[in-house]
């Protein structure tokens, strides 16, 4: 296991139809910023992208792909390095326990970001280092409801629940009373290198970026245009299907295989072309 032993977080059950996203200021911070070069070591693992598949280039950093990376490490000790704005918590929970059951050191490197479900993996480092202006955001479970009032009662309860597994992983790691980390849940937080290390969140800072590892602009240029603006909608409050739509109806952007056909058929390609422009004309 983990030098610090850390427990196995419990992970709840999705719910049918669950549709997550990431916290909006998280992922313009991400979105807007530079991006990085990922490392030729073969024990470290760079995480640079959003929590699940991401619809636009369908990568992303899941579990599975995690799982894989740690097979090939073998038991040896791994560097994982963090920029990512978080997403679905189902997937960072279990990134979070594959990193807790390694049989060897794990370091964790918080390049710029690491928020919502990318804190949750964050805390599975036995050393957890921040790189100077780098953040670490945390926050109660974002997730999408439809339904009646009574769907939305049971919903709290399961959101309630959800919040409590994360919290448990920051307690476990962090040791600080839970009413401050409910506290800080709520909040919302966004924490600077030295509050992290002072509210236990991590555990030193970094100078340098770690070696083979390089701030880049050579992200595909389509692709940063899509999440800038995607970007841009999420603090406008639209939500991330919302998005994806009317990015999709600007032209040149592959839809999600999961967007409704009769949906754009019926005609609301348009109505969300009309309301991107009008949101980026605030």
């Amino acid at each position: 296991m983990s030098l610090r032993n850390l427990p196995q977080a419990r992970c709840p059950q999705r719910p049918q139809n669950f549709q997550w996203d990431a916290p909006s200021d998280a992922f313009a911070r991400w979105a807007e910023g530079p991006q990085a070069a990922t490392s030729d070591d073969a024990t470290t693992i760079s995480i640079y992208d959003v929590i699940g598949t991401d619809w636009w280039t369908g990568e992303g950093v899941t579990s599975k792909r995690i799982a894989a990376a740690l097979r090939s490490i073998g038991e040896r000790d791994v560097t994982v390095n963090i920029n990512s704005p978080g997403g679905d918590m189902f997937e960072g929970i279990a990134i979070y326990n594959l990193l807790a059951a390694h049989k060897a050191k794990v370091t964790v490197n918080v390049i710029s970001l690491a928020a919502s479900a990318a804190s949750i993996i964050a805390m599975a480092g036995d050393t957890i280092n921040m790189g100077v202006g780098s953040f670490m955001m945390i926050h109660n479970a974002w997730g999408v409801v439809v339904g009646n009032q009574n769907d939305f009662r049971d919903a709290a309860d399961v959101f309630a629940g959800f919040d409590g597994a994360l919290a448990d992983i920051y307690e476990a790691r962090t040791g600080i009373k839970r009413g401050e980390i409910v506290s800080l849940m709520d909040a919302e937080t966004f924490m600077g290198a030295e509050d992290a290390i002072r509210r236990g969140f991590a555990d030193s800072t970094m100078a340098d970026e770690p070696a083979g590892e390089t701030a880049t602009n050579s992200i595909d240029r389509n692709l940063l245009a899509r999440r800038t603006t995607e970007a841009a909608l999420a603090r406008a409050g639209f939500s991330r299907g919302d998005r994806q739509q009317m990015i999709a109806a600007l032209g040149g952007a592959q839809r999600d295989a999961s967007t409704s056909p009769a949906a754009r058929d019926a005609g609301n390609h348009l109505t969300g072309l009309r309301a991107l422009i009008a949101t980026l004309q605030i």
